[in-house]
């Protein structure tokens, strides 16, 4: 099994190619849309690239959640996520650190959560 740097160098480059970014720029607590400037459309590239360079497979929605802050979910209140919607995300996202999210669920923080630790993490425990 790849150890935890060998898997963060093939992430940051894999993160590389897809946004366009710096090295030096792809940290472990860098975010992928604030801090790296990824969009939408940039995480199903970032699916693909990191499928082809882990030879996993990646169903869709599982590394990056859709729609668990939508309006109709049941899940968001006053801009922030429930208690139920913590659980949900904890659930859904065990790679993430939700728990550092949910001392301010705000639903404009969730972006935050979507991390290069946090792909890691993911890659990691898809490998062992």
């Amino acid at each position: 099994m790849a150890s935890d740097d060998e898997i963060f160098e093939k992430v940051q480059e894999t993160l590389v190619d897809a946004l366009g970014v710096d090295d030096d720029e792809v940290e472990r607590s860098a975010t992928l849309i604030g801090d790296l400037g990824a969009e939408s459309i940039d995480f199903l590239d970032i699916v693909f690239r990191l499928e082809k360079n882990f030879d996993i497979k990646i169903p869709r929605g599982e590394l990056f959640p859709e729609n668990l802050a939508a309006a109709d979910s049941g899940f968001v209140a006053d801009g922030k996520v429930t208690e139920g919607g913590i659980a949900q995300l904890r659930e859904k996202m065990p790679h993430a650190d939700v728990d550092s999210f949910a001392s301010d669920p705000q639903v404009s923080k969730i972006p935050d959560m979507f991390t290069v630790d946090m792909i890691c993490k993911f890659v990691a425990s898809r490998l062992s």
